[in-house]
This record gives structure tokens, C-alpha cells and sequence, in this order.
């Protein structure tokens, strides 16, 4: 079988495809992967070919006129002209990134040896796959994509009586279309194909009927007797192969070595229009909570002043290495890392910023695997410090070892496979 996988987005969005694409080449199949080019080279072990796409929308990640726009949560004449400054940027960025898709789907079309497309859920693979004439799986990496009448759409803003729940979902399909742009225009002009119902639905195939749907995240973080169509397959999280073997540092090792398990600390580039202030608040937390600590340094926000001797400034290390040997793990809640501490049966302290973030925060709360969330746009040093004597301390570093034996006896890229292996060998019986 030859697969095309297709991703955009940071590293999170991008690590999933590169955990599929080694599973799939691990069971003796070929993997074309598109992604963006400031990360594809994660998956280019695993891949015959790798297409790196223009980065779009990760170029706007210092634009922290961008980052106020959300944090405002557009309200105010303010909060509406960034939030419409935001929404063109990205939809010129976009357009780069679908001009770059068209050209793949072209030069594959002449190829003719392509057997399934599996893409983002908000890329528009499927698209690519019509033109091929072979099934599209969409992957979501979060649980806001297909509708459920169990919850409503995690990111819909408003309560809802149980009955709307399923009509809710629509919410994020037209946000997402409001910043990418029109996924008509590269249809037609980009690949010539021509209009028809159900033309912009990933979650329908070309007839009308459901499309087969990898969900990429473990049913364990759902809310309990969540329901989905036959259809939909939630088989875990994808992790990446363990690189082995992997040396840390001499310092980080000596670090750890001195004393007890620290809590790890970082944030990625969720730092917000004050990155400054990031920083500030981290530095107090770990000194008022009497904590030793690694902290991430991420895309600049949390900086090393002021940390003291108790904490060890990380750049990069593998978080499948590095989770296991923390007391808790404080991040912004994005799904990679909630997966890798989940995994690592730690507890941990999620500080959500925006889109998947305060789901899973408000989940791992529920499950009595960290304490309540502390939003990192009204986080406090104090508020931070007790969240983290919280983490560490009462039921919920054994209900992390507990979940986190679920998480790891799960094979979600090993039950993607074969639901791949049935779309492309036309089994319906098995997708």
C-alpha cells in the first residue's frame, strides 16, 4: 500500500503523522508525507518521500498583536480589528500552503500509484484523494471535529441544552473556514475539480456517506460513554517510536541526579502577548512552591533569570525520556504533550491558552489527574505554586499511574493501520 499523509500546523500537529507514517512503513508500506517545512523532517525516517509544504500559518507565531487579538477574546472595538487583521493574515498565508497542496495532487495524480490519502481533518486531503480517485481518512488530533450528541463542541463558548449538542460542532468548521479561506477556490482552480454536494465535508465521502475516521487520541480523556458512528475509530494516542538511544546532556543528567524528581515546566510558544511576564511568573512559582524544576525554555517566553540554582534551563529533549523521571509536568495543554505526560503516568498542571487547550485541561481535572486549571493569560506566581503543591501531593500522582497504564497498553498507531489497510483494499466490513 502506498499512503499519502498530510499535516499543517507546529510540531504537535506534525508529530502524530510522523508516528503514523513509522508504524505504516514498519508493516511494509510505502509513505509519501507532506508537512510543514520547518518540522516535516520529524517523520523523514519513516517516509520514501517527504514534501515539505510552506510553513502558512507558523510563521505567524511572533506576532504577538495576534496573540492580544485572542487573549481579548476579540471583545471590544480593539479585540475585533485584531481579530480581522488576524483572520487576513492567516488566510494569505493559507493560500500558500494550498498552492503547494495543488501542486502535489497534480504531479501524484500522474503518478496514478497512490492507494489512500489520510490527512488532517482541517486539511483539505480529501480534496486531493478525489482527484486521485482513491478513500480519504481524515485524522483529528482533538475532539472538537465529529459531532456527538454525548457533548456538545468543546470550543462552542456558551452552555447548550443536551439536544443541540450535535449542531454545535458546525461552530469550529466555520470558524477554521473564516481562517483559512475558501475552500471552494482551490477545489476549482487549484485542482479543476468541479462542484457537488457535501463538496467541503472531510467527513463525507463524494456519494454522500460517512468516510472512515481515525480519532488520535485516546477514548480514556473523553467524557465518559461518549458516542460515535461505527465509522469513527478512536484507537489512542500516536506516539513516535522511542528513540533509543538517547544521551541526555551531562548537566540534565547530573541535575536529576542530585536530588529529588523536579517538575518540569514549559509552555512551548504559548506565552502570549507578554512573554516577559511568562517568565516572570515562573521563576517566582518554582521558588515559592520550594520546587526543583526543568524548565523549557520554548519560543521565548520563559527565560532563565531569576530561577535560581534549584531549576535546570532545558532547550530539547524527548518528553517519552524525560516525563517519567519528573514529579509533575506543568505545559499549556496542547494534545502532544497532554499524551506524553498522560503516558507518563504524571500528574500535571495544565496553564491553557486557546483552541484544544482548556478541553483538555478541564478533562485532566475531571479525571483527577491535575488540579483545577490556571489559564495562562490570568496566571499568577501563587496560584501557580499551589497548583503544583496540589499536582504533587494527595490522590492525583497514583490516579496518573492508573491512567497512564491505559494510555501505554493502547496501540493507536498499530489499530490505525489496519483501518487503513481495509479503506484501501475496499474491506467495508472492517471500516
Amino acid at each position: 500500500m502506498k499512503a499519502l499523509l498530510l499535516t499543517h500546523g507546529s510540531r504537535g500537529d506534525v508529530q502524530p503523522f510522523a508516528a503514523l507514517a513509522a508504524a505504516l512503513t514498519g508493516a511494509g508500506h510505502e509513505v509519501v508525507l507532506a508537512a510543514p517545512a520547518s518540522s516535516a523532517a520529524l517523520a523523514d525516517p519513516f517516509c520514501r518521500r517527504l514534501v515539505p509544504l510552506d510553513d502558512g500559518t507558523n510563521k505567524l507565531v511572533d506576532d504577538r498583536a495576534a496573540w492580544e487579538a485572542v487573549e481579548r477574546n476579540f471583545r471590544g472595538l480593539r479585540g475585533k480589528r485584531l481579530g480581522l487583521r488576524l483572520a487576513r493574515r492567516n488566510r494569505i498565508a493559507m493560500a500558500r500552503v494550498f498552492g503547494d497542496l495543488a501542486a502535489l495532487g497534480r504531479m501524484l495524480a500522474e503518478e496514478d500509484d497512490v492507494d489512500v490519502v489520510v490527512h488532517q481533518v482541517n486539511v483539505p486531503g480529501h480534496a486531493l484523494a478525489e482527484l486521485l480517485g482513491v478513500p480519504a481518512v481524515p485524522v483529528c488530533l482533538q475532539p472538537f471535529w465529529v459531532p456527538t450528541p454525548s457533548f456538545p463542541d468543546p470550543l462552542f463558548p456558551f452552555p447548550l441544552p443536551t439536544v443541540l449538542n450535535r449542531v454545535s460542532y458546525a461552530s469550529t468548521r466555520t470558524f477554521v473556514r473564516a481562517l483559512t479561506g475558501n475552500p471552494g477556490r482551490f477545489r476549482r482552480e487549484g485542482l479543476g475539480l468541479p462542484r457537488r454536494r457535501f463538496a467541503h465535508d472531510p467527513l463525507r465521502r463524494p456519494g454522500g456517506g460517512r468516510t472512515t475516521v481515525l480519532q488520535a487520541f485516546s477514548r480514556h480523556v473523553l467524557p465518559p460513554r461518549a458516542r460515535y458512528p461505527d465509522s469513527v475509530h478512536t484507537p489512542g494516542f500516536f506516539f513516535l517510536p522511542p528513540r533509543h538511544p538517547w544521551t541526555p546532556p551531562a548537566e540534565l543528567a547530573a541535575f536529576l541526579a542530585a536530588g529529588e524528581p523536579p517538575v518540569y515546566l514549559g509552555f512551548g510558544s504559548m506565552v502570549g502577548s507578554d512573554p516577559g511576564r511568562t517568565g516572570r511568573i515562573v521563576a517566582e512559582a518554582v521558588r515559592a512552591a520550594g520546587i526543583r524544576a526543568v524548565v523549557a525554555l520554548g519560543r521565548g517566553g520563559i527565560r532563565p533569570d531569576g530561577l535560581g540554582r534549584d531549576a535546570y534551563c532545558l532547550t530539547e529533549a524527548p518528553h517519552d525520556w524525560l516525563f517519567p523521571r519528573m514529579a509533575a509536568v506543568v505545559h499549556h495543554g496542547g494534545a502532544g504533550t497532554t499524551a506524553a505526560a498522560l503516558a507518563a503516568g504524571r500528574p500535571q498542571v495544565v496553564c491553557p491558552f486557546m483552541f484544544d487547550q482548556p478541553y483538555f485541561a478541564r478533562r485532566l481535572f475531571a479525571l483527577g489527574v491535575a488540579p483545577n486549571p490556571q489559564p495562562l493569560r490570568e496566571l499568577t506566581a501563587d496560584g501557580l505554586a499551589g497548583a503544583i503543591g496540589d499536582a504533587v501531593a494527595g490522590t492525583a500522582p497514583a490516579r496518573a499511574r492508573e491512567l497512564g497504564e491505559l494510555i501505554r497498553a493502547e496501540d493507536g498507531t498499530g489499530h490505525a493501520v489496519k483501518v487503513l489497510e481495509a479503506c484501501a483494499e475496499g474491506d467495508v466490513r472492517l471500516i
